[in-house]
């Protein structure tokens, strides 16, 4: 199968939802949480500690973030890359928008 590109951004939740849509989902609530928000699950979700870094270490970090945590709380997935919407508008309100390109494993399915 190929790379399933993933953003993070949570629009809507689908419940009850099967296949690969509930795996799209679950990456997207993944990169969309703030670890410590949850509060029977304080370790769902990726760290907060990026904010006010440069940039580059700011993309860094988020990055290997990213590919941790979700391999780690969503295991039927492989983070293939991640890769940040090129918005200067989002860029200037010190947002990054990352793309999250996964690939579902096989036989999981």
């Amino acid at each position: 199968m190929d790379p399933i590109i993933v953003t993070g951004t949570l629009e809507q939740i689908e419940i009850g939802a099967t296949g690969v849509t509930e795996i799209i989902q679950n990456v997207k609530t993944i990169v969309s949480t703030v670890k410590g928000s949850v509060p029977l699950d304080r370790t769902f979700g990726v760290t907060g500690q990026i904010l006010d870094q440069p940039l580059p270490v700011a993309k860094a970090l988020y990055t290997a973030e990213i590919v941790c945590e979700v391999e780690r709380q969503e295991p039927r997935v492989k983070v293939v890359r991640v890769t940040f919407d090129k918005d200067s508008a989002a860029a200037l309100d010190g947002k990054l928008i990352p793309r999250v390109h996964i690939k579902i494993k096989e036989g999981v399915l």
